[in-house]
This record gives C-alpha cells, structure tokens and sequence, in this order.
C-alpha cells in the first residue's frame, strides 16, 4: 500500500464485501453485530499499533517506557495468557488485539479465541467498555453454526477485515471515514433486515432533519432517550458546528445499546453518557434523584409501542404524566410526554419522530395533546413522506416542541403552530423512498421563516387550532388539494371522430395490401 490516505468508498465496498462469510446462512439482523463488533476491534487494534510504532521510533527498544505511554491512550491493550485447566501451565501468550487472532485464524478454538480478547478489552477499559461485547458470543453455535462451519466462517471474517482496504491506522484514513463507514454498514444492514430494523436505525436524512429542527448550539447538552443506534446524536452533535457539548441517550435493547457506545467511540464521542435501560419505566439519566434537563431532546421513538408501563404511570416517582397517562396499547405520547419533562424549562427545544395518529386520536391522548397546546409548548408539526422507514411504509410526522414559548420564556408571546406538509417530495426508491438534500433544506428554510407557503405550509394561530378541537391533522391546516383541469366535451368528441376515420383510413390500406400479397 501507498501512503495515500484510503478512501471512503474503498473502506465501505471492503467491510460491507466481509458480509459475505455470513450472507444467505445468518439472518443480517444477526450478522450485523459480529461484523461490527470486528470493525471495531480492527479499529482500536489498529489505532493501538499505530501509536506503538510511533512510540517505538521514540524509544527504540525500551519497552516498558513504551507501554507506560501507551497505557494513556484511548483504549489499552494488553498480553493475555492461556493455561492449561489441568496443570495451570501458560501455552500460549499474544497481544489481546486483532492481529493476534488472525494469527490464530485456523485455531480450533478461534470463537472462544475472540470472546477471551473481547473480555480482557472490556476489562483493561472498564470506564469506557464495561459490557459493550457481552451480548456476542463468537463461540455461538445457534447463531454461526456448527465448530467446523463457525471455524471456517469465523477464518473468513478475519481473513477479509485483514485487507489492506481497511487499514484504520490514523496515519492512513481518518475518523471520520471510520464512523461514516459504520453509519453506512448499519445502513445497510436495514435495508436488508426490513422491519427487523427499526430498533436500531433511522434514515440518515431523517435524522439530520430532527437533529437541525433543535438547532443545536454549543455548550448544549443533548439527549435521545430511545437511541437506537445513536444516529440522532451523533447527526445533532455534527450540527452544533464544534465539539463543545455533552450527549446523552438510553437504548432498552441490549445488543442496540452495545451499537451505539461502539458508534459513540468511533466518531471520537468517547464522554458521551449511553445508558441501558427502559427509559418509560426506568430512566437512568438522573442526577440527584431528578430527572437530568437536556438544552435538546430528539427521539424516533418505536411507533404505538405496547405494553409500555402504563399499569405504573399513575405513580411515576418522576411526576411525569401529570398530563394524563397514554392508553396501554399506544406509548407515543409517553415518549413525547418524557421529552418534555426531560428537556430544559424556559429553554428546551424537543423534536420527535411519530405516527401521523399522535396527532388527531381521541381519549386519553387526545386530552394531553390539548394541554400541550394550551400550554403554549408545540411549535411545528411536519408531515413527511410514507416508506421512509425499513420499519413501516406509512407517512410519519415530527414534532417540535420549544419550552421557551411557556410562561416565562422569551418566546411566550409566540402563539401560532406551523404545519409543513412535505409529504408529496422524495425521491422514489426501489424498496423505500429517501429525502434529498434539497427536500431536507425546503423544509428547514420554511420552519425557520415561519410563512405560509401555498400548497407546502401553513402558520396556525391557536384560535384556530381550538376550533378544531386540537386536532393536529394537517390537511385540516394544509390545503394541498390540485384543481382538475376542466374538460371541453366538445373537442374530445371532435379528437375522437378524428382518430375513428384515420383508423378505418389505415385499415382500407391494410385490407388492399393483403389483397396485393395474396395475389402474389
């Protein structure tokens, strides 16, 4: 290899190529961990061997001099020794890094192999790591098969990451290549996962839509209390525009969670609090016994979730529903409600992603979507295209809430809602619909002006949205209806005269032509 900086298509077309030891016998929402894990053990291996070479042309060949500068690093790696369960004897003994294992590609205990480097990782950088790899198990038969077939899939795996094309030393591609390459794997991986998907991904540029509708800004802290994969905060931290912020997130699905502490690490986030819990029945991002208050907050919560914790909800020790309590069978306007109550008072901006029946149901949610209102805290609702999501095919909508605008904040005099209806521009797809940079921009320039836009937007005042008892439909606000031309009957009749004659014209001239041939 040169010393040219590797590119990022060459990165993607190589780890996305290294799918293939698995494709066709392991489901991809399965398989996506094992490579992802893999990518980030490449990783840090290879950032680790990086540094050792620099430290190196340093100190030559004091070694323990190198191993002290080296313990200050991001992520430390250490020697791991093998004994023998019978007579405790050491048989064999490697750096716990990447490299010891493809040397050990054809051992027939490589899956306990990965799982014992993973271990001494998590262990030697408990502070960052602690539990991020207990939920794969390279060693799996269930999930990779049978000894013979995991060892030679597992040979494979390493053998392919051990490309030249996904060298990710620092001194031959940058981060950013690394976590675009990891946002593009997951990407991927949705796509072919479907509704599988929909725990850990949303589209890129839904989220860099959300993350720009809070107009992040420096010194915020920012939350999404149903990460995923931490798409949303990493699209709302690029939108601050420098690295002063702090995020926040919890994630309830534990291989998910895992996901996004590896995404975190690999766009340089390492200060980037993710928790693992269920954040409606027990949030984890507290301080004091309060719940922590966030300058943003921005989720793409699961639609309707069932069986959320409404049963506990009456005696939050939170005081979060004071509202109402949601049905049981729909936890949309739980996750708005905890939003809310998580983002900053006087301040907080929230954005979330819903299902367009958050916004005109009756009951219970009804009610707490007028008290909302009343109190003055939604600012805009924006429709968007349906089959955007591998999830579901239907249209969804986002919310934006802003709590400057309640009594006390400097927007309190703000008493209108825009409604955006940007659900007739995309770009089709063959499998589901994509926004383009530029339906991204129509959208954020018309919220940031606040105008009415014929056909495209319209600013509510709450008179008016009382008058529709707090029905948020946006058709009711938007009126996107296109007149039909109107039709002369007249011409029509004369147009069809007209082709009638040419017809039975070409149809005297075919019979005279047969006519011709068969006397020939």
């Amino acid at each position: 290899m040169s010393d040219l900086k590797i590119k990022q298509e060459d990165v993607n077309r190589a780890a996305w190529a290294a799918c293939d030891t698995f494709r066709g016998v392991v489901d991809p929402a399965q398989y996506k961990d094992y490579i992802l894990v893999m990518l980030f053990l490449k990783y840090i291996s290879d950032v680790w061997k990086d540094h050792y070479e620099k430290y190196k042309k340093l100190y030559g060949d004091d070694e323990e001099r190198i191993r002290r500068k080296l313990r200050r690093e991001r992520f430390v790696l250490d020697y791991i020794e093998i004994k023998d369960i019978e007579t405790g004897k050491v048989t064999d003994r490697f750096l716990g890094d990447f490299y010891s294992l493809y040397e050990r590609r054809n051992a027939e205990n490589i899956g306990d192999l990965i799982n014992i480097v993973l271990a001494d990782i998590e262990e030697k950088n408990k502070a960052k790591l602690e539990g991020v790899f207990r939920n794969i198990d390279f060693n799996s038969e269930a999930n990779l098969g049978k000894t013979k077939d995991r060892n030679r899939r597992l040979k494979l795996l390493l053998e392919d990451f051990n490309k030249p094309e996904l060298d990710m030393r620092p001194s031959k591609v940058s981060e950013d290549v690394i976590g675009n390459t990891y946002i593009y794997l997951i990407e991927r991986f949705a796509a072919d996962s479907g509704k599988k998907a929909g725990e850990f991904f949303t589209p890129l540029k839904v989220t860099e839509l959300v993350a720009k509708l809070v107009e992040p800004k420096e010194g915020d802290k920012i939350c999404d209390p149903a990460c995923g994969s931490g798409g949303l905060l990493i699209q709302a931290a690029k939108a601050v525009g420098s690295n002063n912020f702090a995020l926040f997130g919890q994630e309830s699905n534990g291989s998910t969670w895992a996901l996004c502490r590896m995404n975190m690490f690999l766009h340089n986030f390492d200060s980037a609090r993710i928790e693992w819990g269920d954040t409606l029945n027990s949030p984890l991002l507290v301080e004091n016994d309060k719940l922590m208050k966030f300058d943003c907050v921005v989720a793409n919560p699961p639609f309707s979730l069932d069986k959320w914790g409404a049963e506990n909800a009456s005696n939050d020790r939170y005081n979060r529903f004071w509202r109402g309590v949601p049905p049981k069978s729909k936890g949309d306007w739980a996750f708005i409600t905890h939003m809310v109550e998580t983002a900053k008072p006087l301040s907080g901006r929230i954005a979330v992603v819903v299902p367009h029946g958050v916004l005109f149901r009756g009951g219970a949610e009804g009610r707490i979507r007028q008290k909302m209102i009343e109190e003055n805290l939604l600012d805009a609702v924006i429709g968007l295209p349906g089959n955007l999501f591998p999830t579901t095919n239907i249209p969804v909508a986002i919310l934006v809430f802003d709590r400057s605008r309640e009594k006390g904040g400097v927007n309190e005099n703000k008493k209108d809602v825009l409604f955006i209806d940007a659900s007739r521009e995309f770009v089709q797809g063959k499998n589901q619909n994509q926004l383009a940079d530029e339906h991204v921009e129509k959208i954020l320039n018309t919220f940031r002006e606040r105008k009415t836009v014929d056909k495209y937007s319209y600013l509510a005042n709450i008179e008016e949205i009382k008058e529709n008892e707090f029905n948020l439909n946006i058709p009711r606000y938007v009126d996107t209806f296109e007149e039909e031309e109107e039709i002369d009957i007249d011409e029509v009749q004369k147009e069809i005269e007209k082709l009638e004659k040419e017809l039975a014209e070409v149809q005297a001239q075919m019979k005279e032509r047969l006519k011709e041939i068969i006397r020939e």
